[in-house]
């Protein structure tokens, strides 16, 4: 019954910063916006059960990922065979089909098959080379292809994770749904269109150099563009422009973009490499001045500037007849990065904030009636215990709503029941001690004597209990999805803090009263 004071403080201090971190979500965000910037402000995320919004379900084109795979195998290939002064047929192919998962070409010189094979085994070691006769062919393992795959997929979450937060929505839902599908919920969205929009451009940018050599074309089909290069749409003034395959910088090089205003007050894009990208971009301007760069955005020129001087310290800007929305649109993309594969959305649901309104309304008289009924049975069954419990109860949801608040979690529907759920298991300990202590009060000991032995006896029964419970929701939260994970981390947290305060708090109020000599009877 004896507290020391270190403890005390503790407790204190514990339902001080509970009642400090829930009160915002008890006030509205106009009046929060007063709070001097030291006071909590953060309040609980609603999830899009509770608060409406937008559900998007996105695919990863995997086929792309696998013939852009191929592709660079077959460009590495060529590269490898013209350094070792290996002849291949002229009707190398140019491109890989969709549904062709391996490379193949012919030799011109049948005495180097040998050298052949040593020279493209090296390109990459997940491929298989065959040689038939002159007929090369370049087939990559099961294993590779379904690793590129996994890697774009993950990839493409961490970049849709980007962009959705640059758009200041933090609390979405982005999760991995199958193989190849991306789920997202964005909660309080009405309007999906420009989400889809940022979601919908890959956003690949490189640098490349304007072929000086080839005109610049009107129609594609009638322009044959010089070995090594290759036509693209130029978006600054409709037609189609020679540009070298070999890619000078990519956007995997940039550090940072932002939109910014030039001297005539236009919107521009202004980009920062790292020290590598710093490097070739500079090399490049250096050795080609008075040439054209290339600013290739999902293979569209959107700007061809003349390179006047050397650009060496690894800064540039991209100019255009941007809006200040496409400026921060572009400046937003180029600092998610690119995403691997295109996304397509294959379903797209808007659920309205009225349904989400009468589900708060619902689960909040479930919690409340719930409580209502656990602080009833308590007083009538444990009297004045049943009142300590009774505040361990609530004190127990002002912890909770502090610790959602603190974690930034998303609260769901069943999230709410989770809560529900631990306003019960808040008292499932009192009951516990409660008891040990009428048995033990039964047996002749003294009040204070029963109280101490009745914690003490039911502490191992509590210890257990509440680790069952918190193993098994880890389990839950681990392999569950969206709103069973909420359920998982609000009866995981609940369990926590009912552990403190049915225990701890409700001990430490009962050494008050004895202190004040006050009589604290528990009905027999």
């Amino acid at each position: 019954m004896n507290f020391p004071k270190w403890k005390e403080v503790a407790v204190i201090c514990v339902c001080a910063f509970g009642f400090l971190f829930a009160l915002p979500n008890a006030l509205p965000k106009s009046l929060l916006s007063r709070f001097p910037s030291w006071m909590p402000n953060q309040q609980v995320y609603l999830g899009l059960d509770l608060r409406g919004g937008a559900h998007l379900l996105l695919e990863v084109d995997l086929d792309s990922v696998v013939n852009d795979y191929l592709n660079q195998i077959l460009e590495t290939a060529r590269t490898v065979l013209r350094k070792e002064s290996i002849p291949y047929a002229a009707n190398f192919p140019k491109s890989v089909g969709k549904d062709k998962l391996f490379v193949e070409f012919d030799l011109k010189d049948t005495s180097k098959v040998g050298k052949a094979r040593a020279a493209l085994t090296a390109v990459d070691v997940d491929f298989k080379v065959e040689v038939v006769g002159s007929h090369v062919t370049m087939t990559p393992t099961p294993e590779s292809l379904q690793r590129r795959k996994n890697e774009a997929v993950d990839r493409s979450i961490e970049i849709v994770r980007k962009r959705v937060d640059e758009t200041g929505t933090r609390e979405a839902n982005i999760q991995r749904h199958g193989d190849e599908r991306i789920l997202l919920q964005i909660p309080g969205l009405q309007d999906p269109s420009h989400v889809k929009e940022l979601l919908g451009r890959t956003a690949k940018l490189v640098f490349r150099l304007v072929d000086k050599t080839a005109p610049e074309v009107t129609d594609r089909k009638s322009a044959v563009a010089p070995a090594g290069s290759m036509y693209l749409p130029s978006s600054e003034n409709g037609k189609y422009v020679a540009v070298k395959k070999q890619v000078i910088v990519g956007g995997e090089n940039l550090l940072d973009a932002r939109m910014e205003y030039d001297e005539y007050n236009s919107p521009e894009v202004t980009f920062k490499f790292n020290k590598l990208g710093a490097k070739k971009f500079g090399d490049a301007t250096q050795e080609n001045v008075d040439g054209r760069l290339a600013i290739v955005l999902d293979n569209e020129i959107i700007s061809a500037p003349t390179i006047t001087t050397p650009i060496l310290g690894g800064f540039g800007r991209i100019t255009g007849q941007f809006s200040p929305e496409k400026a921060q649109d572009l400046a937003l993309l180029l600092r998610a990065g690119a995403l691997p594969a295109p996304l397509n959305v294959i379903e797209e649901r808007t659920v309205g904030p009225d349904l989400g309104a009468d589900s708060i309304r619902s689960g909040i008289m479930a919690t409340l009636l719930s409580g209502l009924f656990v602080l009833v049975f308590m007083f009538l069954w444990y009297s004045s215990f049943g009142l300590i419990a009774n505040a361990a109860v609530v004190m127990n949801l002002v912890l909770l709503v502090a610790g959602l608040s603190c974690l930034q979690a998303t609260l769901t529907l069943p999230g709410i029941a989770g809560i529900a759920l631990t306003v019960g298991m808040a008292v499932d300990a009192n009951v516990l001690i409660n008891e040990r202590i009428k048995e033990l009060v039964r047996r002749g000991e003294k009040w204070t004597r029963a109280i101490e032995k009745g914690y003490d006896l039911a502490m191992t029964s509590i210890i257990d209990t509440n680790l069952n419970t918190v193993i098994g929701m880890t389990c839950l939260y681990q392999f569950g999805t969206g709103p069973v994970k909420g359920f998982a981390i609000t009866t995981i947290l609940g369990t926590v803090i009912s552990f403190f305060t049915s225990t701890t708090l409700t001990r430490y109020i009962i050494s008050l009263l004895a202190k004040q000599r006050y009589h604290v009877a528990i009905p027999m």
